[in-house]
């Protein structure tokens, strides 16, 4: 499998495996790892690939319940 394809397969899995609000989660951590330099939520709410309003920040961290271990699994 070609690093492409690993890299969508991991991202679908740990998609799946965020629960609830995890549209806005996964566009958050996209945010933190475009990122280069953000004092707070509100400036990752400012990343081009967050495109929700910044309250979403706040809400996509507070109602998550990430699957930790399936998402752990999902890393090899």
């Amino acid at each position: 499998m070609d690093s492409n394809a690993r890299l969508k397969a991991f991202r679908s899995a740990a998609y799946k495996n965020l629960c609830r609000a995890h549209d806005a989660t996964f566009e958050l951590t996209d945010a933190v790892i475009v990122t280069r330099k953000a004092d707070c939520l509100a400036d990752l709410s400012l990343s081009l690939v967050f495109r929700r309003k910044w309250s979403s920040t706040y809400e996509a961290l507070q109602d998550t319940r990430p699957q930790r271990q399936k998402l752990m699994r999902s890393l090899y």
